[in-house]
C-alpha cells in the first residue's frame, strides 16, 4: 500500500513525539532514583565490644565521683560491664564479686580527652606520615579523622598505662577553618578504628580560627590571609550548607552533609580558638549562621570572657599553662582555669599532645593550684571533673561514661594515691568493667608492637 508524504510526516512527527515523551519519563525516573537515594548517617559503624571482665568490688578507697562527689573509705562495685552500686563502708559486698583492698588508695572514673591527635599524628620515633591536617583547602568537612586513625600508636597503650584514659576524641588539625569531623574512642587494643568507636558517640566537627588558617593559606597567596578572611569563608561556608539542606540532595555532597548534621543539632561543634574578642565573634557567627558552639579549645583567653561562655553554655578545653608559643598565645594566664570554674564556666582540661595525655590529672592539679595561689580554691572533687565528667559531657557521652553512677559504663581507675599528686600512678584501669592495664601484673600492660622503635641511619635494613 501506497502512503502518502503527509501521513508519513504526521506518523514520523508521532513516534518522535512519543519517544520524547518516554526519555522524559526515563529521565525523570532516573532523577527520582536519585533523590531517593538514602543518605546513610553512621556508614562506618562501631564494633566495638567491650573485652570480658569480672564481677569487681573496691573497697575502702577515697571515691571521687566525677560530679563533684567525695567518699571516704568507699566501695564502688560493678558487673557485667556497668557500675552496680557506689556507697560508703556500710555497703554489703554481694557473692560472687572479686574484692581488691584500695585503702590508702583513690578511685575516679576513667580520665577522658577530649582532644587528642594520637593515631592521626602518631606518636615521635614511629616511622610513619601524618594524616591528620588535609590542608589543601580552608574548609574540609569531607574529611573524617576515623579514615586516618592508625590503631597502632604507642600512644594509646602509653595514655592508658600512664594516664588511664579510657575514652578519647581524635579530631582533625587545625590548618583549616573547618577540618573535618572528629571521632570519640575507646581506648582499647584493636585492629580496626571500627573496634575502638564509642559507641553512640555523636559525631563532632572540627573547626579552628585565628593564626593557623591565615597562615597556612596566606603563605600560599590565597583567602584567608587575614582574620576578616577567616570569618568571610566560615560564612559562606554555612550559606552554602544551608541551601543544601533546604535543597532536594538529588546531588550528594560529603561536606555539606556534614555541616546540615551541625545545622540540624546532630554534629556537635568543637572549636579551636585563642583570643576572646575573637571566641566572641565566633558565637556571634553561631548565631547568625543557626549552629551551636559546643567547646572553644586551647581558649588561652577564655578566662577573659567567661560570663559569656557562662550564659551561652559552652565550656573551655584547655590547658593548665601553655602560653606564649605564638603571638595569639601570648595573654594566656596558669590561672585560666580556676577563673572559669569560679566565673561558673564549663572546664575541661585536654592534651593536644601524645606527652600530656599521660598525665591530665597532672595538669588539672597545677590548674588547681595556680587558682590558690591567687585566692580561688577548687575542690579537688570538681577538679577530678575536668578530667573526666566535664570531658565526657562537653563530648556528648555524659549520659554513658565520665562519672561513677549506677548505670554507666564501668570505666574506672584505681591510683595508688591521690590523682592529684605528682606521686599518684594508675594501679589498675577497667574499661567497660574489662581490667585493662594492671601495673602488678605484667600479663595485663598492654604494648603496641611498635614500642620497639624504628632502625637507625646506620642498621642495616
Amino acid at each position: 500500500m501506497r502512503v502518502s508524504p503527509a501521513l508519513r510526516r504526521w506518523s514520523s512527527t508521532l513516534v518522535l513525539g512519543a519517544a520524547l515523551a518516554l526519555g522524559a519519563t526515563g529521565a525523570d525516573a532516573k532523577k527520582q532514583d536519585k533523590k531517593a537515594a538514602p543518605i546513610v548517617a553512621d556508614p562506618y559503624p562501631s564494633t566495638y565490644k567491650s573485652y570480658p571482665g569480672t564481677p569487681t568490688a573496691l573497697v575502702g578507697a577515697t571515691v571521687y565521683d566525677g560530679r563533684g562527689g567525695r567518699i571516704e573509705n568507699g566501695v564502688v562495685l560493678f558487673r557485667d560491664g556497668k557500675l552496680q552500686a557506689v556507697g560508703g563502708a556500710d555497703m554489703a559486698i554481694p557473692e560472687g564479686y572479686a574484692r581488691i583492698d584500695g585503702t590508702g588508695k583513690f578511685v575516679t572514673p576513667g580520665v577522658i580527652d577530649i582532644h587528642s591527635h594520637l593515631g592521626v599524628y602518631p606518636s615521635p620515633g614511629v616511622d610513619a606520615l601524618a594524616d591528620g591536617n588535609e590542608m589543601t583547602s580552608p574548609t574540609t568537612p569531607d574529611v573524617w579523622a576515623e579514615h586516618s586513625v592508625w590503631p597502632q600508636d604507642p600512644g594509646f597503650t602509653r595514655a592508658l598505662a600512664n594516664g588511664g584514659v579510657t575514652s578519647l576524641q581524635i579530631l582533625p588539625g587545625s590548618g583549616n577553618l573547618i577540618g573535618g569531623r572528629a571521632v570519640t574512642l575507646k581506648n582499647v587494643p584493636s585492629i580496626t578504628v571500627q573496634g575502638m568507636k564509642f559507641p553512640g558517640a555523636p559525631y563532632a566537627l572540627k573547626m579552628a580560627c585565628g593564626e593557623n588558617p591565615k597562615r597556612v593559606y596566606g603563605g600560599k597567596g590565597q583567602k584567608p590571609s587575614t582574620r576578616m578572611g577567616n570569618m568571610s569563608v566560615d560564612r559562606q561556608a554555612w550559606i552554602d550548607a544551608r541551601r543544601y539542606m533546604d535543597g532536594d540532595h538529588s546531588e550528594r555532597d560529603l561536606g555539606k552533609d556534614t555541616l546540615e548534621g551541625v545545622l540540624k543539632g546532630e554534629i556537635l561543634v568543637q572549636n579551636h580558638c585563642y583570643r576572646a574578642d575573637e571566641m566572641a565573634q565566633v558565637i556571634d557567627m553561631s548565631k547568625e549562621m543557626g549552629y551551636k558552639i559546643t567547646a572553644f579549645h586551647h581558649a588561652v583567653e577564655a578566662y577573659k570572657i567567661a560570663d559569656i561562655l557562662r550564659e551561652n553554655d559552652i565550656c573551655a578545653a584547655i590547658w593548665a599553662d601553655w602560653y606564649g608559643f605564638k603571638m595569639e598565645a601570648y595573654d594566656g594566664i596558669p590561672e585560666n582555669a580556676a577563673l572559669l570554674a569560679n566565673a561558673g564556666a564549663c572546664v575541661v582540661i585536654h592534651s593536644d599532645d601524645e606527652n600530656g595525655i599521660q598525665r591530665l590529672n597532672q595538669e588539672a592539679a597545677k590548674a588547681q593550684a595556680d587558682g590558690r595561689r591567687i585566692g580561688i580554691d577548687i575542690p579537688d572533687a570538681q577538679v577530678v571533673g575536668w578530667f573526666t565528667y566535664n570531658a565526657a559531657k562537653t563530648m556528648g557521652i555524659g549520659e554513658k561514661t565520665g562519672s561513677l553512677e549506677v548505670g554507666k559504663m564501668a570505666d574506672v581507675v584505681l591510683w595508688n594515691g591521690n590523682p592529684l599528686s605528682v606521686y599518684s600512678r594508675p594501679e589498675k584501669v577497667w574499661i567497660d568493667g574489662a581490667l585493662m592495664f594492671d601495673a602488678q601484673d605484667a600479663r595485663r600492660r598492654p604494648v603496641s608492637d611498635f614500642e620497639l622503635g624504628q632502625p637507625g641511619e646506620g642498621d642495616v635494613k
